[in-house]
């Protein structure tokens, strides 16, 4: 999931530098919600391996 996330930047990086705006713009857009999508597993993840001890 990072990394989907992470080629959707680079992919962002690279249109916004020939000046493709619309295309940057869409694709930040989804490497935000991609990341964002990422941290909420990590953290429900991260619950259920400490909660799993008890």
């Amino acid at each position: 999931m990072l990394s989907y996330a992470l080629l959707f930047l680079v992919i962002a990086v690279i249109a916004a530098v020939f000046g493709f705006g619309g295309v940057a713009g869409t694709a930040a857009s989804i490497a935000k919600v991609l990341f964002f999508i990422f941290l909420v597993l990590l953290v429900l993840s991260l619950f259920g391996h400490f909660f799993k001890g008890l």
